[in-house]
């Protein structure tokens, strides 16, 4: 150290030398976060500064405007960041910008040597963030004068190599930090407006104090997420939801939420009226903006929001976080993972509160997000929440459109019902003529349909509602279905087999077992058939048939799940064929309308790998026809 008259020269230490070498060098690609730290110190500067003014204090140059500068020279490559702010005096000059040579220093230079980290996530952190702007200037001067009338101004001057200098101002200055910068050549960019400004408006947009490039203010959006949400318009909301989300149009539902306690935080949410996920493409693009005080911390952070939630737009700005924590520590930090759960609580809860009082309004939300958010069926903890939202068209709605909740379902389920059924088909026409509903038309039970692929994976996922399993039709108990009183009386078709073709019918079902071999477990007499001939059937809960598809689509290896074939007793082709088999059982006929019935079954339900045999067996049927029909109708 060297003394100059009333200019002092400081040597670095080692260690604060290394520093600066990982700074200058190795954090290259995150250098535009250097203005960030500048705007957020001096943001600081007028917050202590309004303190000190609130307090009554006597305030030197007590008429200059709280507002924050930047000018540039592009020729000379200079940029210089000003405050009208506290400013600092000597000792605090020592003390603030020295902060470097305190302990964390190692600390600092440790995390970045293991984890290669960038200057993003934790210039700041170890109070190093001033230090950053050594990433783009080659010579810094900082001239400030403290607030405090009885100070001098003071100037720190250094090239961020080996030493710094300290010294009083002969000249006057006016209250506040100065912050002059010499760039070098490869930062000159940081001298251009255009530069300047989309920095500023990336990481420092609302910092409540105003921010001028030249006589341009350029925070002019405000951050309304801050402010009480009686003052703020409904215009207001919409400016900033377009502002952020870059949509044009209004948001469908906004939320905006204030805690104070146990922990502080404010968050701005927008539900957007459109889902803009196509075939899930861009499903990284997502996240909340997080604040600390203002100031951007993290765009996107997808920690905040669960993914089922990641169509909802918004920010959080938390009091309680430090300003520049780290990502990697993010996650572990307790404050975070609490405002984490209270958002995720907030959107679910006014969710339920719109299912309730806005069912058309929820019916939109469900048309437009339903996709993402039936994701949510992992999310234990919300598992009450999310089961009272999720929506589904039933048998009982009057079209496909019509959607109802697992609670009105239970509010029409018979009294000796304990299951909530469902069935996966790819719409609704389809579900309707499926051979296993016919049962449950019969008896008047309410089928939930589900149309997605995704929906079988939520109702095994969250297993039951209330005290109420979920139990796909293909595997009902059909001796519990039986107790249930048929909805309405049915006109028989067909009379009763007699005792001789009831044994003949039995010896049928055997033959057919036999003609498909290890295909199916049995084949036997259907008790849930109405009208159709024959169906397909799980044995107990086994992986149900659409679920077996979409693990296939998934390319996924499925075991091959032999199904019961069950036929129906009171059908004409059944009874034709009854009557074929008395005459002679190894007719060829008998073989061709069992492989159709088999095959026909695994269409319908969609997993008939081959129709080819399927359809050339229906031609020859259709050419046989043909030529039965011209002899009937005697044509020739």
């Amino acid at each position: 150290m060297s003394d100059k008259g009333h200019s002092t020269k400081y040597e670095f230490k080692a260690e604060v030398k290394k520093l600066l070498d990982i700074l200058v060098h190795s954090l290259y690609t995150s250098r535009e976060i250097f203005l960030r730290e500048l705007i957020s110190n001096s943001s600081d500067a007028l917050d202590k500064l309004r303190f000190e003014s609130n307090r009554g204090t006597e305030i030197r140059d007590n008429d200059l405007p709280m507002e924050i500068k930047i000018e540039f020279d592009e020729k000379n490559k200079i940029l210089t960041v000003a405050d009208t702010g506290i400013g600092m005096t000597r000792d605090e000059v020592i003390a603030n910008i020295g902060t470097i040579a305190k302990s964390g220093t190692e600390e600092f230079i440790k995390l970045v040597a293991e984890t290669k980290a960038d200057a993003n996530n934790i210039i700041g952190k170890f109070g190093v963030g001033f230090y950053s702007v050594f990433m783009v200037g080659k010579e810094v001067i900082i001239q400030t004068c403290s607030f405090n009338k009885n100070e001098p101004a003071i100037e720190w001057r250094s090239d961020g190599l080996g030493d710094y200098e300290i010294s009083e101002l002969e000249e006057k200055i006016k209250r506040g930090t100065r912050i002059q910068i010499h760039l070098k050549d490869d930062a000159a960019e940081y001298a251009e407006k255009w530069k300047l400004e989309q920095t500023i408006k990336k990481h420092s947009n609302f910092i409540s104090f105003p921010i001028y490039i030249g006589k341009e203010k350029i925070n002019t959006i405000a951050a309304i997420w801050r402010e009480p949400k009686s003052s703020i318009t409904k215009e207001q909301y919409k400016e900033f939801y377009k502002f952020l989300s870059f949509d044009n149009e209004e948001p469908l539902d906004t939320i905006h939420k204030t805690v104070d306690a146990p922990i502080q935080f404010n968050a701005l949410l927008f539900i957007p009226a459109k889902s803009y996920e196509f075939f899930w493409m861009d499903r990284e693009n997502y996240g909340l903006d997080l604040y600390v005080r203002r100031v951007l911390i993290q765009h996107k952070n997808k920690d905040l929001l669960p993914e089922y939630l990641s169509f909802v737009k918004g920010v959080v700005d938390s009091e309680d976080l430090p300003l520049n924590i780290s990502r990697e520590t993010l996650q572990e930090n307790v404050v975070f993972t609490k405002i984490a759960s209270s958002v995720t609580t907030t959107i679910l809860t006014h969710l339920l509160d719109k299912a309730k009082n806005d069912k058309e309004g929820f019916e939109k939300f469900w048309k437009e997000h339903s996709r993402i958010f039936k994701l949510g069926y992992s999310d234990f903890i919300n598992h009450d929440k999310y089961t009272e939202l999720i929506r589904f068209n039933s048998s009982t709605c009057k079209d496909k459109n019509e959607l109802i909740s697992l609670a009105e379902y239970v509010s029409r389920m018979d009294e000796d019902q304990k299951e909530i059924f469902y069935l996966s088909g790819p719409n609704r026409d389809s579900i309707l003529d499926d051979p296993h509903l016919e049962i449950f038309k019969k008896k008047g039970l309410e089928v939930l349909f589900m149309y997605d692929p995704i929906d079988e994976f939520i109702v095994s996922s969250i297993r039951k509602y209330k005290e109420y399993d979920f139990k796909s039709v293909l595997s009902a108990d059909l001796k519990k279905l039986e107790k249930f009183k048929d909805s309405h009386e049915e006109t028989k078709k067909f009379d009763e087999l007699s005792r001789d073709d009831e044994k003949h019918f039995s010896s049928l079902l055997s033959k057919m077992k036999l003609i498909l071999g290890n295909r199916v477990v049995d084949v036997r007499e259907s008790k849930r058939l109405v009208d159709s001939a024959a169906c397909l059937v799980s044995e107990n809960d086994e992986i149900s048939a659409a679920m077996q598809k979409i693990m296939k689509m998934a390319n996924q290896n499925v075991d091959e799940q032999k199904r019961i074939m069950e036929v129906n007793q009171d059908n004409a082709l059944t009874r034709n064929l009854l009557k074929v088999y008395k005459t002679n059982a190894d007719d060829e006929y008998i073989k061709q309308v069992t492989e159709q019935l088999y095959e026909t079954s695994l269409l319908q339900e969609g997993n008939l790998d081959d129709p080819h045999a399927l359809v050339r067996r229906l031609n020859q049927f259709l050419e046989d026809s043909s030529e039965w029909y011209c002899k009937v109708k005697n044509i020739s």
